[in-house]
């Protein structure tokens, strides 16, 4: 009897060894676009069996998957790819509180960590569990999406759901969310563990100030509900908390009532200083429903690239207009309204944009439904498919600076350090701290208006064989190292530190909150280890 058992221990050990090479093999065949190599977790010792012969013995109404976890060992940034020892797709809450209640029970096994993943739309591995398990949010199935009409209206929804999904039921009832990420193919989960930010929060705020009630699993296995005036100390820490003390399984997301259309404008500027001053007056008076901005550089063809979408309102003028060797600077707005109301919109803003001071004749502009408005990002992504570009590595850098060092920046970053944006666009816009509550977990610069600044690079291949990545990443390491340099109080949005030194700094003051909440909700440090803040094993402090 003996023998035979371990002649059944040695045939799994070798059936995993051949399996976790042959994955490996497969991960540098599947990904020629990374440029950083795979690693592959250790399931050559007998222990590691036995995590997996013990988490096949859960009582689940989902399932595992230890096979074909190559799927989940990727990202949007496309540039980190680790693979977990198991992918859990779970169809009940249940099933994720009792997998982490098991990792939890077994103590501080350094190989044992869980990350939840929604669509994968991390940039820095933030979503990927090295050996560990990875919970396939997507895959659950409670609670059922409920939209709640009436003077307080709301929606239920599960936090693997997909804000696209989400946008189409409450429609039916006539109403939305109150404010949006630019992309709506991310999960609940996801943009609510970051902040979730858009052209407008400058009105509402990001999501995570636009939540009710969250259901979160912490890292003991424990399903909580909490609010503001329930467990609020959960709450606020898991909003912008970035996946650090729960797993959010269910949210109830203010809405208010939905407009059909949208008037989508674009003006130029070369003018940094008067491109700022609108933009700021523009958040202060709450004119538009939404304020975006982004920079341009030497950019041929600008105009004729935009009538695809929209129309110049000065033709002859726009036809002679020329961006080649410019740096110039768009402001985006956009107003809400219902066909019935167009006339009065149309006057209000012509109004609007009479007191703005953009260059003479480059106004564009279109009207859209509010559904492809909001989903506009979705259509460039078809193309870029379509084109075999999406799929490439995003060294996105996402940057939060305070609205008194905006004009250095920008001198310095957009005059010295970038020379183009043929990489990608480059996004700029004020938000006001005010419409921010400061309870969350969310680090934002010191001051009442900040500006969101987003360089969304994408290193598509060469031509020449030249390493586009390599290059955008130094144009970032450089952009970081002027802001620290010159103490411009900046804060990143979408994170990513190496050591916990540096995690401190950015915290700041608010870090002793930080680690008192982990120790207190995921005291072994299980979830999200993929942030790189706190390592399973090591004490918090």
């Amino acid at each position: 009897m003996v023998s035979c058992k371990l002649f059944k221990q040695s045939a799994e050990l070798l059936s995993k060894v051949v399996l976790v090479l042959l994955l490996s093999l497969a991960g540098h065949n599947t990904n020629l676009c990374s440029y950083h190599p795979h690693a592959t977790p250790d399931f050559t010792n007998l222990s590691s069996l036995d995590l997996i012969s013990s988490l096949k013995k859960l009582n689940l109404n989902g399932h595992f998957d230890f096979d074909n976890t190559i799927r989940v060992a990727n990202d949007f940034g496309n540039r980190y790819h680790f693979l977990p020892m198991a992918v859990l797709s779970p169809k009940t809450v249940s099933d994720i509180s009792t997998t982490i209640k098991h990792v939890f029970n077994m103590g501080h096994n350094p190989h044992l960590t869980v990350s939840a993943r929604g669509n994968g739309h991390s940039l820095q591995g933030q979503s990927q569990s090295h050996g560990g398990i990875v919970i396939n949010m997507q895959s659950l199935h409670e609670p059922k999406m409920h939209v709640q009409t009436g003077e307080l209206p709301y929606v239920d929804v599960s936090g693997g759901e997909l804000w696209i999904n989400i946008l189409h039921e409450t429609l039916r009832y006539g109403l939305a969310p109150k404010t949006w990420t630019d992309y709506l193919y991310l999960t609940v989960g996801g943009t609510l563990s970051n902040a979730g930010i858009s052209g407008q929060a400058f009105r509402h705020g990001p999501q995570i100030n636009n939540v009710h009630q969250l259901e979160v699993i912490t890292g003991k296995g424990d399903v909580v509900s909490c609010s503001e005036k329930q467990n609020a100390d959960l709450f606020y820490g898991v909003l912008g908390g970035l996946g650090q003390f729960g797993i959010i399984t269910r949210a109830r997301l203010s809405l208010e009532p939905a407009p059909k259309m949208v008037k989508w404008i674009r003006v130029l500027y070369s003018n940094f200083t008067l491109f700022t001053k609108d933009q700021e007056k523009l958040i202060s008076d709450n004119s538009f429903d939404y304020v975006e901005g982004f920079v341009i550089k030497n950019r041929t063809g600008l105009v004729n690239n935009w009538r695809s979408t929209f129309s110049p309102k000065y033709p002859l003028q726009a036809s002679q207009f020329s961006s080649e060797g410019k740096t110039l600077y768009c402001l985006e707005m956009a107003k809400y309204f219902n066909p019935e109301d167009v006339n009065t919109i149309n006057r209000e803003t012509e109004l609007l944009l009479s007191k703005l001071n953009f260059i003479p004749h480059t106004v564009f502009q279109t009207e859209a439904s509010y559904v492809d408005f909001l989903n506009r990002v979705h259509l460039s992504e078809i193309k870029l498919r379509e084109k075999g570009l999406w799929d490439v590595p995003h060294p996105w850098l996402n940057l939060m600076v305070p609205k008194s060092k905006i004009y250095s920046f920008a001198a310095e970053v957009f005059g010295r350090i970038l020379t183009d944006t043929s990489n990608g666009p480059i996004l700029i816009y004020p938000v006001n701290q005010s419409r921010w509550n400061g309870r969350t977990s969310l680090v934002t610069p010191a001051e009442d208006v900040f500006y969101l600044v987003a360089f969304l690079s994408s290193a598509i291949p060469s031509s020449t064989g030249s390493d586009e990545l390599e290059n955008i990443l130094s144009k970032n390491k450089r952009i970081l190292e002027f802001c620290e340099m010159f103490k411009l109080g900046v804060k990143q949005y979408l994170p990513h530190y190496n050591t916990l030194e540096r995690w401190r700094v950015h915290f700041g003051d608010r870090w002793v909150d930080f680690a008192r909440r982990k120790l207190n909700y995921d005291p072994l440090s299980i979830l999200t280890p993929g942030q790189k803040i706190f390592q399973k094993g090591r004490s918090i402090s």
